[in-house]
C-alpha cells in the first residue's frame, strides 16, 4: 500500500468536513439544551406530558444531522472516507471548505429553534392540543439549515466531487 498523498487541498477539504459537523453539533447542542431545561420543567410539573415534550426536544438535532451527512459527503467525495484518495488541488479543497461552512452556518439555526422549541413546551404543558401549532413554529428555523444543507450538496455536485 503506498503512502497517502496529503496536499493543501485535501487539507482545507478535511477542515471544510470538520466544521461542517463540529459547527452543526455546536448549534445542536446548545438548541437540545435551550429545549430540554424547559421541558424539564414540564415534565417536572407532570410527568405524562414528556412525549410531547421528547418531540420538540428532538428538533434542534437535526442540524448535527445536516451537519454529518457533509462531512462524510465531502470525506467520501475526497477518498478520505473509503476508496481512493484523490489529488486535491487547493482550489478543489476551498470549494469543499465552503460546502463544510454552508452546512456548518445553517447549523447554528438550531439555536434558535431550541428556543422556540422550549417556549412551545409552555404552550403545550398549558394547552396540550397545541402540539401540532407548536411543532410547525419549531420546525420554522429548520428551514433555513436544509436550504444549507442543499447548497452544500449543489456546491459538490457542481464541483464534480458527489
Amino acid at each position: 500500500m503506498e503512502a497517502v498523498q496529503f496536499t493543501l487541498g485535501l487539507g482545507l477539504a478535511a477542515l471544510g468536513a470538520g466544521l461542517a459537523m463540529g459547527v452543526a453539533a455546536i448549534g445542536s447542542g446548545i438548541g437540545v439544551g435551550i429545549a430540554g431545561a424547559a421541558g424539564a420543567g414540564v415534565i417536572a410539573e407532570d410527568t405524562k406530558k414528556f412525549g410531547p415534550v421528547l418531540i420538540l426536544q428532538a428538533f434542534p438535532q437535526t442540524q448535527g444531522i445536516y451537519g454529518f451527512v457533509t462531512a462524510v459527503l465531502i470525506l467520501m467525495g475526497v477518498g478520505l472516507l473509503g476508496g481512493e484518495i484523490k489529488p486535491i488541488s487547493m482550489e478543489l479543497g476551498l470549494v469543499c471548505l465552503g460546502a463544510g461552512l454552508a452546512s456548518a452556518l445553517g447549523g447554528i439555526t438550531a439555536i434558535g429553534q431550541g428556543m422556540t422549541a422550549g417556549a412551545a413546551m409552555g404552550s403545550v404543558a398549558k394547552n396540550p392540543a397545541t402540539l401540532g401549532q407548536n411543532m410547525v413554529l419549531s420546525v420554522m428555523s429548520e428551514t433555513f439549515a436544509v436550504f444549507a444543507l442543499l447548497i452544500a450538496i449543489l456546491i459538490m455536485v457542481g464541483a464534480g466531487i458527489m
